[in-house]
């Protein structure tokens, strides 16, 4: 079974401690209720120790469209900073909830507000901040 934004096993997440910290600051009646079980399902790890091969927030990733075969840059971000038509997508979004903390190699399952199902090879982590020494972002 592949991690979902609604379906997730524990060890198929990492999360930061600062990520998930602020990422727990977010869990209200408006937000997903795919984000608390992510929360709850993660391995937590401290900045310097995360993989430079796990997404984590304002991670700059290249994924692969599972049906077309299309590749997209994007740049997990928090919701005010989402600016999708610029690649930046919110850590809340069906697709942000679908990449966070996953490995290089995983796939991300997401389905979006109207029933329809996404699927996509994370390939590359193209920026981490961890990985480049910044533990504050």
């Amino acid at each position: 079974m592949q991690a979902t934004a609604t379906n997730i096993l524990l060890g198929e997440r990492t999360l930061t401690e600062l990520d998930h910290q602020r990422l727990s600051r977010l869990v209200d009646k408006s937000a997903p209720p795919a984000l608390e079980a992510l929360l709850d399902a993660t391995d937590i790890v401290g900045s310097r120790e995360v993989a430079a091969n796990v997404v984590t927030m304002y991670s700059q990733v290249r994924i692969v469209d599972a049906s077309t075969g299309q590749p997209h840059t994007l740049t997990l971000c928090y919701p005010a900073d989402a600016e999708p038509a610029a690649g930046f997508i919110s850590v809340l979004s069906p697709v942000g909830l679908a990449l966070i903390g996953l490995r290089v190699g995983a796939l991300a399952r997401w389905r979006v507000p109207g029933g329809e199902e996404g699927c996509a090879r994370l390939e590359q982590i193209l920026f981490q901040p961890e990985a480049s020494g910044d533990y504050t972002t």
